[in-house]
């Protein structure tokens, strides 16, 4: 199997499993994983989001197959505006 065959075989379920196994080292079932094992699903990980990765974030592989970095002011700024949407509630005050 090629690389472009790989990629258009991985649904977004198995891409979010394997994303899991990556980012904690075991499976969502709680099975660790070989080094091999990790290596194998970084590298699908990766070629996923260099095919469907449009809104790429920090230190992420856009789509495209580039390398998207953020600046810290950038992700200051993007998690600045998503913050407008959480309600905030102080369970201490009567």
């Amino acid at each position: 199997m090629d690389a472009k065959q790989l990629i258009d075989a991985i649904t977004p379920e198995a891409y979010e499993r394997l994303l899991f196994a990556v980012e904690t080292g075991k499976w969502p079932e709680g099975t660790a994983l070989t080094p091999e094992q990790r290596d194998s699903c970084m590298q699908a990980v990766m070629l996923y989001q260099s095919k469907h990765n449009s809104d790429a974030q920090h230190m992420t592989v856009a789509q495209g197959g580039e390398i998207s970095f953020k600046s810290k002011a950038e992700l200051k700024k993007q998690f600045q505006q998503d913050q407008q949407d959480i309600v905030r509630v102080n369970p201490n005050k009567q």
